[in-house]
């Protein structure tokens, strides 16, 4: 159950790149109004389907304000740094500086908490990173400083957010939580931008479906299937995100489909393969009694 759970929360991703840059892309919505539509409606959508469960914790709960704000926080930045940085980055530019941060954040998090790589995994993803490099290197360009700053903020705070959800016992709860508790902090982040916001009715559709389908389901999901993952290949198997978004591209936006593109594919996928098949070291396990050791409770 765990890889299909992997695989759908990867393909969430993946569609919330296209998302964005299709609504970006072509001036359908300003970002700040993104962000906050597409947080606000995971909110709702989260909050219509946990309103009939049975058991779930809701917002209400344990008295750690720390601990239930820090998921959000999280949350937020990488929503508002995401669509942010990509009204200056290249998509290739942006993926790179996302991923990048993600993958460092988790491994410095799975490291403080004892996991230990061999020499296999470590192959394993430096061919998967170097694959990630080929796919995006034609669209690198200089960074603006800003923009760059913004997508390194937004992959840190997916990194944390990640880590955050790790023994997560109620996914469903947890992510509502999450996105209810953004809804105050996206209100404050469009203030400055009054003057300057604008949505037509396909940005706002897209911000909709990105927030209530590919985020608020889809993060759902993702923290289901980080319950049964280790630190290091929950950070790891985000690496496959571009290229899936690449394929998705040519499936829905009438992209070309290149052979640097299968190459990658085979390079990202077969260096995650290799990696997560190999045998870990023996040291602690960060799937369940150590996570503390780096977050806030939040359960």
């Amino acid at each position: 159950m765990t890889p299909l759970l992997t695989l759908l929360a990867l393909l969430a991703f993946a569609a919330n790149s296209l998302l964005c840059r299709l609504a970006l892309r072509s001036a359908a919505i300003d970002p700040a109004s993104f962000t906050g539509i597409r947080l606000a409606s995971g909110a709702v959508m989260l909050v219509v389907v946990g309103a009939g469960v049975a058991g779930k914790s809701g917002i209400a709960g344990r008295a750690d304000m720390a601990g239930r704000w820090y998921g959000a926080v999280m949350l937020f930045l990488y929503a508002a740094g995401f669509s942010l940085a990509y009204v200056s980055l290249s998509a290739g530019t942006g993926a790179l500086i996302l991923f990048g941060a993600v993958q460092v954040t988790m491994l410095i998090a799975a490291i403080r908490s004892g996991e230990r790589l061999g020499a296999a995994q470590w192959a394993g993803m430096a061919v998967a990173v170097a694959g990630l490099i080929y796919l995006v290197l034609p669209g690198l360009a200089a960074p603006s400083l800003a923009g760059a700053a913004l997508m390194a903020t937004a992959g840190i705070a997916w990194g944390l957010y990640s880590v955050n959800g790790r023994g997560a016992a109620d996914p469903l709860g947890q992510t509502r939580r999450n996105f209810v508790l953004t809804i105050p902090m996206a209100l404050l982040f469009l203030l400055p931008w009054l003057p300057k916001l604008s949505a037509t009715r396909e940005g706002i559709l897209l911000a909709v479906i990105s927030g209530a389908i590919t985020s608020g389901l889809g993060y759902v999901i993702w923290y289901r299937a980080l319950r049964s993952l280790s630190g290091v290949t929950a950070s790891l198997v985000q690496l496959a995100t571009p290229v899936l978004a690449a394929l998705g591209g040519i499936a829905f936006l009438s992209e070309p489909l290149s052979g640097r593109l299968l190459v990658s594919a085979v390079l990202v996928l077969g260096g995650i393969g290799l990696a997560a098949r190999a045998r870990m070291p023996q040291g602690k396990d960060l799937r369940g009694a150590h996570d503390d050791e780096f977050r806030p409770a939040d359960t």
